[in-house]
């Protein structure tokens, strides 16, 4: 890393500065001749030099040179969509002119590219009659609220943000969504608006991705910038004016890029850091400064002018004795130092590359109560955002002539103004609305919420406003009404959620303690209203919820105002110990049975309100639950185990039990008969034949062309050429390869969901090394007593999936009618497979349509389901995100078509709600069982131990009365105290049987005894036998003063050899000196007369 050159002197520093902007300027623009061809002009541009400098190698300069120069002037490749509208030119030069001078294109500022044919659209097989517009994304109701800087504003009422695949353009009025896909189909890194709110950028995700900026309001793709990293961007930014954009990539480069982004060039090119960057931002008041921060780490960037050319020089800053800290949100100041933040809170003040004070409030209070995300300066007062979900106002005069007082660094200011948005709040970023005669701000709450905040800090300031509100992080589970439009999510941040997804509406919204795992809709047989769900949480309780209008229902004084829905709590019981991973009932409504990853399945009788009837245990976590449909003759359940068991129980019975039997300690049904299928990989295997299928045909066509070769030469030439033939057949004789070997996983790869196709037949979706299949498999016929974990079964048959090595099902829903399988795949994407009606056996799978639609890097779809009618499509992701999609026309939706939320049950309001299960450590079903059980006995041992205790207490007393009577007699008539012993041989028993155990304990610990005593003793001679003396510190009583020895070593054996007494020792030079010294002198004067 190079450091900026301190020496310098202020003329010399104006001289390069000034020199600097001359360059960065005649970079962004040097017309000479140009050349107008359709919509773009060519350009010879020159004094434009393209350097990179890395960190650690100062030789690399020349080369690196070279290398940027030749990378940056093929940069503008030929753009999508555009090559047949426009091309290239290049202005004929001599060779002396193309030897010192480089030919870049320069762009017509009246030039867009084609969206339609830049974008990303669905993969559908050829020749396969599937629509393209299969799926038309109708809405969105999720927003990635922990993304960085995934809140921008375009205008006073329009707001974007990214939303996996796609950039979602929000009216705020009208609530009305306008989507712009990616072009690479991987996702969206990072966007960015221009300062004058013209333009905006959108960085993508991918093969070395684009960044696609996009005129506003026109939305139309103005220019593509690409090679500016490898995978993914992590931030943009453009400078004051507009007219430079800064780019950071992620893992693995982290390459900072300036580009001069209206002519698609790079200027400056360098690698930022070593670990994760998150922002990089220009200076307002300085165009060659730039700052970087990230992940234990802030860099100070300069673009300085060098005899190779223009360069960024990067400085790290410094922690000193500082904790190192990752820096989320920092400032630039106009002076050049920084303003960041802390991961504790603090604010820390950078100068030349140093902290200069580390800023707290009064009392050695952090600034904050987390990190600090964001820093901003408006209308001259310094704003900070933190964690804490509070924004305060400080002093910018006070940050900016703030200095350390004392060694401690700290100096202690206090904030003019605060505000504290609402509990359970964590702000990310913020952005200014600028309405006139306001100051409102947009902010983005990691928690999942959009605010509308008032900083104003007057007396008709408003309060904090809640836009919208979303899931926070993973939605785990989805479920769809049977009946109507609704549907419901669920999250580990503890939120169930309805929504009516035809009227693109969110309804209502509960919190609970713990996070939700697993949903399920109550059926029409059990709820007929459909108005009952039922919610899994990750501490193993279930709850179900009643949802209602509240519309209806008596308005009380006080009442808050009414939502469109509600949710009232009608059960809760807690069957398990650990997360609940599945729900299902019984296809007639009789029996719900839950499993889990505690290992478990539990069993309820639903007409007797949730009564438990029983649970089984699993080998593995439980994934999935399935009850076989009503095709099937018995009533089964398949139970998918992650760890590759898959298991099928029968239709529990409901035989009633009474409560106090004494003989039922238990709910664990043990007579259940159940089949097991313990999943073996057969994927080499199959990869086996497969390859041998494919050499036989490959030889079958080699002997096709050996046979016409030799019918040619035998006409051409006869016998002649058949010796030919010959000949040239053994000279091209080769080896076959090796085919490939058999493998199987030492660890099962787990099963991520499945399905009947008929009775015992089942489809499984595997991820890890036996992703790319379906495996179709049958339950065996084992015997009642047979160990099924030694077990090993193959499938019978399986699927090809294409594209899916990577990228396995984790979720299968199908439609109505069985015709359409639709797969939410692991990297976001959908693909729908069309099948013949009914058809589970999946004999026809090679027609399918395949969408990214989520985000490819964390956005695992976690639920899909179609509506009752099959006419909407939703899914649910761990990016957050839920989209809504159509598969009518639109035509057909644009008819209002809302669902209607179930009327409220009379006597609802006024109907007692059941105590709820907050304590996480709350008893399960079976442990409250064996609870009870427990205390009944230690109930009854202890009635007993009370009446032994009686009776020895009578004993004692009726023997304690006998001694008083045999004092009172005279002393020759009086018993001795021994005469009371009945055998004196019962206590010397007693004390042999005592030291006998004693022995026994000695003789079992007498191993552990003397592993612990050698431990010890190796830890004394290596540790303490060493010491000549340890430290001893004496503190004073009065005061804080102390004082302390040395720890001092003990001297070896060959120091202590090498030792020689005083007597022995040669004496040093300087003692030598001195002796023949003292003797010169005397014998000096001894002949002077």
């Amino acid at each position: 890393m190079k450091e900026p050159d301190d020496q310098d002197t202020d003329r010399k520093e104006s001289d390069r500065s000034s020199s600097r902007r001359q360059s960065l300027k005649s970079s962004q623009s040097a017309p000479r001749t140009s050349i107008k061809e359709d919509d773009k002009i060519l350009e010879d541009t020159t004094n434009e030099t393209f350097t990179e400098e890395e960190e650690s190698n100062v030789e690399e300069d020349d080369s690196s040179l070279e290398h940027l120069e030749g990378s940056s002037s093929s940069s503008q490749d030929d753009h999508v969509g555009s090559t047949e509208k426009s091309q290239y030119t290049e202005t004929p030069h001599s060779a002396e002119e193309e030897a010192e001078k480089e030919v870049k294109k320069k762009i017509s500022q009246s030039f867009f590219y084609d969206y339609k044919e830049l974008v990303s659209m669905p993969f559908v097989t050829p020749d396969s009659n599937i629509p393209l517009n299969l799926l038309t994304l109708v809405h969105s109701f999720g927003y990635d609220c922990t993304r960085r800087a995934n809140l921008q504003l375009l205008d006073s009422n329009t707001m974007m943000y990214i939303a996996g695949n796609q950039l979602i353009l929000l009216n705020l009025k009208t609530k009305e969504q306008f989507y712009l896909r990616s072009s690479s189909g991987r996702g969206i890194g990072i966007i960015g608006v221009h300062p004058e709110k013209t333009y905006f950028t959108v960085a993508e995700k991918g093969v070395s991705p684009k960044i696609i900026i996009y005129e506003y309001p026109s939305l139309k793709p103005y220019r593509i910038l690409r090679d500016g990293t490898d995978l993914a961007y992590a931030y943009v930014d453009f400078n004051y004016d507009g007219t430079l954009l800064a780019s950071i990539g992620g893992n693995p480069d982290h390459t900072l890029t300036i580009w001069n982004w209206k002519e698609e060039q790079p200027i400056l090119r360098t690698k930022a850091f070593s670990q994760e960057v998150f922002k990089v931002t220009f200076n307002p008041d300085n165009d060659e400064q730039l700052t970087t921060s990230g992940s234990g780490h802030i860099k100070f960037w300069e673009m300085a002018l060098t005899f190779t050319g223009l360069k960024l020089q990067g400085s790290l800053g410094r922690f000193g004795k500082t904790a190192t800290t990752d820096i989320e949100g920092y400032m630039e100041l106009p002076d050049g130092k920084v303003l960041s933040g802390s991961e504790w809170g603090n604010m820390l003040v950078w100068e030349a590359g140093l902290i200069k004070v580390e800023l707290c409030r009064a009392g050695n209070i952090s600034c904050h109560q987390g990190p600090i995300n964001q820093i901003m300066l408006d209308e001259g007062e310094v704003i900070t955002v933190g964690s804490d979900g509070c924004i305060r106002i400080w002093d910018f005069e006070t940050i900016d002539t703030a200095d350390a007082i004392d060694e401690s660094g700290l100096l202690e200011i206090e904030p003019i103004n605060e505000l504290q948005v609402d509990k359970n709040v964590k702000l990310f970023s913020m952005i200014k609305m600028n309405e006139t005669g306001h100051n409102f701000w947009l902010a983005q709450d990691a928690n999942g919420a959009i605010w509308k905040l008032d900083l104003s800090f007057s007396n008709i300031t408003q309060d904090p406003e809640c836009l919208f509100s979303f899931h926070s992080g993973a939605i785990e589970a989805l479920v769809v009404s049977p009946l109507t439009y609704l549907m419901a999510t669920t999250g580990l941040d503890c939120s169930v959620r309805i929504y009516d997804f035809a009227s693109k509406t969110p309804l209502s919204h509960v919190k609970f303690k713990q996070g939700g795992t697993a949903l399920a809709w109550v059926p029409r047989l059990v709820s007929y209203t459909g108005a009952q769900i039922i919610v899994g949480f990750e501490d193993g309780v279930v709850r179900i919820l009643e949802l209602y209008d509240p519309k209806g229902l008596t308005i009380f004084a006080g009442r808050k105002k009414f939502l469109d829905a509600d949710l009232h709590l009608k059960y809760v019981f807690k069957p398990h110990t650990a997360h609940i991973t599945a729900l299902a009932y019984e296809r007639d409504g009789e029996i719900l049975a839950t499993g889990s990853q505690d290992e478990t399945v539990f069993f309820f009788d639903v007409e007797k309100d949730y009564k438990p009837i029983g649970f089984i245990t699993t080998p593995g976590p439980v994934c999935q639950l399935v009850w076989s449909p009503a095709s099937h003759l018995e009533n089964t359940l398949l139970i998918i185990c992650e760890n590759g068991y898959i298991l099928e129980a029968p239709f529990p019975s409901t035989k009633e039990e009474e409560e106090g039997d004494p003989n039922v300690v238990s709910y664990e049904i043990k007579d259940m008969h159940i089949k097991c299928f313990h999943f073996s990989s057969v994927k080499s295997k199959i990869l086996r034949l497969i390859e041998i299928e494919k050499r036989k045909k490959q030889k079958e066509m080699k002997e096709k062309e050996r046979e016409e070769r030799r019918k040619q030469l035998a006409a051409a030439m006869g016998e002649d050429g058949e010796k030919e033939f010959h000949e040239e057949e053994e000279e091209e004789e080769e080896e076959e390869e090796p085919l490939p070997e058999i493998f199987v996983p030492s660890t099962p790869c787990h099963i991520l969901c499945g399905f009947y196709s008929g009775p015992e037949k089942f489809w499984v979706s595997l991820g890890g090394y036996d992703a790319g299949f379906l495996y179709h498999c049958k339950f065996p016929t084992y015997g009642q007593n047979s160990d099924i974990t030694e077990k090993k079964d193959e499938p019978f048959d399986f699927r090809f999936l294409e594209d899916t090595e990577d990228n396995p099902i984790h979720t299968i829903t199908f439609s109505i009618n069985k015709d359409m399988m639709f797969c939410g795949m692991q990297d976001g994407a959908i693909r729908v497979y069309i099948l013949s009606q009914t058809d589970l056996s999946l004999k026809n799978m090679e027609n399918y349509w395949h969408f990214n639609i989520h985000d490819s890097s964390y956005g695992c779809i976690k639920g899909i389901s179609t509506s009752f009618d099959d006419r909407f499509l939703v899914t649910a992701g761990a990016d957050s995100n839920i989209f809504v999609f159509s598969l009518f026309p639109e035509v057909e939706l644009r008819k209002g078509i809302k669902a209607k939320v179930p009327s409220a049950r009379f006597g609802i309001e006024t109907e007692p709600i059941p105590q709820d299960i907050d304590d996480p450590k709350a008893y399960s079903i079976e442990d409250a069982r064996k609870k009870r059980e427990h205390d009944k006995l230690m109930k009854e041992v202890e009635e007993i131990k009370a009446g032994k205790r009686e009776q020895l207490r009578a004993l004692r007393n009726e023997f304690q009365k006998l001694l008083q009577m045999n004092e009172e007699l005279p002393k020759h008539m009086q018993f001795k105290r021994t005469d009371f012993d009945l055998d004196s041989k019962i206590r010397a028993e007693i004390n042999k049987k005592t030291v006998r155990k004693i022995q026994q304990v000695e003789k079992e610990l007498a191993w552990d005894k003397e592993k612990h005593e050698l431990g010890l003793m190796k830890l004394q001679n290596r540790f303490r036998d060493s010491l000549q003396s340890d430290a001893i510190v004496v503190h004073a009583i009065q005061s804080d003063h102390k004082i302390a020895s040395y720890r001092l070593m003990k001297p070896s054996k060959y120091s202590r050899a090498k030792q020689t007494s005083q007597s022995e020792r040669r004496p040093s030079k300087m003692e030598r000196f001195d002796k023949e010294g003292v003797g010169k002198q005397e014998s000096q004067k001894d002949k002077d007369p």
